[in-house]
């Protein structure tokens, strides 16, 4: 059974392969893009069953307009995808005010919105799926990458508190969670003027590492996509799809540690009890 799907951030990595992976099964697809023309071959290829709309999730007005065009043209939107972001790299100190401004308006309230603007049309629908890509930064920190954690850590609080909210109405949610995936990630990167301080420190070796390629990216992004879509196709899909050993092993290290200091403060919790 073919379905229709609504993916934001199609210009290239995981959005433009899914929308491709999806379009050769024989789906539906209508993709957002900031930069015209990013997925003419697509539409030359797919005229009838891929729909690219223009838009700028930063912009609030418009993804509302863009999301109930959508769902009007399609009749009816089957998975929802949020995808659209891009990373800024620069310890917390050394980005600047817009930098700060620019990425939690693409990251964070922009995937709050495009959430928001497909809601009230999957409730009409009497259901649906959303998925909303994160990472595994949204679950763990590297040093240098504090603002981009800020909106992966912000969005899946946002999502698991929504899923709850909107689980009477047959709406759903799926948060991936790759780990380092060859993808055009790095490329779309935005970066913050190093300071001389921050040379010597764990922010200076991340910058070191992936300067020189010593950083390992071990997810591959086709397997990445395909583990997306079996998740959406699935009748009960997890909350949190981690993808990826890398994702795995943080995720689950960084959970272990937390828990284990947690419990460490069991008697010092309950001393604050009336």
């Amino acid at each position: 059974m073919t379905k229709t799907w609504l993916i934001t951030g199609t210009s290239s990595g995981l959005g433009r392969l899914l929308a491709e992976r999806l379009l050769a099964r024989g789906d539906t697809v209508f993709a957002t893009l900031r930069r015209d023309g990013a997925l003419d071959d697509l539409k030359e290829q797919y005229t009838d069953r891929l729909h690219v709309l223009t838009l700028d999730v930063t912009d609030t007005r418009a993804t509302r307009t863009c999301i109930a065009g959508a769902f009007e043209a399609a009749g009816r939107i089957d998975v929802v995808v949020s995808n659209a972001g891009y990373g800024l790299f620069g310890a917390g100190e050394e980005v600047t005010d817009e930098q700060i401004d620019r990425q939690i308006a693409t990251n964070l309230t922009g995937s709050i919105q495009v959430i928001r603007a497909a809601l009230p049309h999957l409730r009409a629908e009497g259901g649906g799926r959303i998925v909303q890509v994160s990472s595994e930064g949204g679950q763990i920190a590297y040093p240098n990458f504090s603002l981009y954690h800020t909106t992966k850590w912000g969005i899946e609080g946002f999502v698991e508190s929504v899923a709850k909210e909107v689980a009477p109405f047959g709406i759903d949610f799926v948060i991936v969670e790759p780990g380092p995936t060859s993808t055009q990630f790095g490329a779309g990167l935005d970066h913050a003027k190093p300071m001389p301080e921050y040379e010597h420190t764990p922010a200076g070796d991340v910058r070191r590492a992936i300067a020189t390629n010593s950083f390992a990216i071990r997810g591959d992004a086709g397997k990445t996509v395909d583990a997306m879509i079996a998740a959406a196709d699935s009748a009960h899909p997890p909350l949190r799809l981690t993808l990826g050993g890398t994702a795995y092993e943080s995720i689950r290290a960084a959970l272990t540690e937390r828990l284990k200091a947690l419990e460490a403060q069991k008697d010092i919790a309950y001393s604050a009890d009336s």
